[in-house]
């Protein structure tokens, strides 16, 4: 298995947004602080496994993925990781701007776009270009473990080429609230995230940042550990 630290370039709101609070008192994790966080009363009332619930997104913090997690080439080291992120914001592009709702995505729940965004998607698309020499080459046993038979066509090149399956025209940009849910338990989770997102009150979204993550070990929870404003 490819070997850590492991790091990832995400979209993660100011810590001191609303957005950003709503992620992580659901989550019961800040990414920033790597401090643990009391889940609301409302999420464990309506099910009290919340914590089962929201494991494996509590292991990454609340984000969008724009370059999945990787540990790093061996002649890349992090310090010329933060050079190249700091590079990659300083590039003047279209800021892309998103109308965010909170809805299922393949059996979990996230805040995502309403609607496509072309900016975001070409965001997207350069963060996985042009981080990807610092990527270590996907093991065979890496590539096992993304099930390349479970994949469409796309997806499998997508792995091979990129190390990871859902980049390019395969990407959809989500912030992760919960691990898989059936459809029964799904309903009434989604409808209490909807009324909890409605009280933020935001209409749009800029994704106007990008934020380095750094997972240590296996066991380890992502932490962030710079973060950069795009240019626009």
């Amino acid at each position: 298995m490819t070997g850590f630290p492991r790091y990832a370039i995400y979209f993660a709101a100011d810590a001191d947004s609303a957005l950003s609070r709503f992620g992580a008192e659901l989550l019961g994790y800040d990414a920033t602080t790597g401090d643990e966080l009391p889940f609301p009363a409302d999420a464990t009332h309506l099910a009290p496994d919340w914590r089962d619930i929201t494991a494996d997104p509590r292991k990454y913090g609340f984000h969008g993925t724009l370059k999945a997690p990787m540990a790093l080439a061996p002649d890349k080291s992090e310090a010329d990781l933060m050079a190249a992120c700091a590079a990659f914001a300083g590039k003047a592009r279209p800021i892309p701007v998103i109308r965010p709702v909170v809805d299922s995505i393949s059996g979990f729940i996230a805040v995502i776009p309403a609607v496509p965004v072309d900016a975001l998607q070409e965001l997207a698309a350069d963060c996985v270009r042009d981080f990807d020499s610092f990527r270590v080459a996907l093991t065979s046993e890496d590539r096992a473990r993304r099930k390349p038979e479970k994949l469409s066509e796309r997806q499998r090149d997508n792995l091979d080429r990129w190390g990871y399956p859902y980049v390019m025209e395969e990407f959809r940009f989500h912030m992760t609230l919960t691990g898989r849910l059936d459809a029964e338990r799904r309903g009434p989770i989604l409808d209490m995230l909807r009324a909890r997102f409605a009280t933020l009150g935001l209409d749009t979204l800029a994704i106007d940042r990008i934020a380095l993550f750094r997972q240590d070990d296996a066991k380890a929870r992502f932490r962030i550990i710079g973060e950069w404003a795009l240019t626009r």
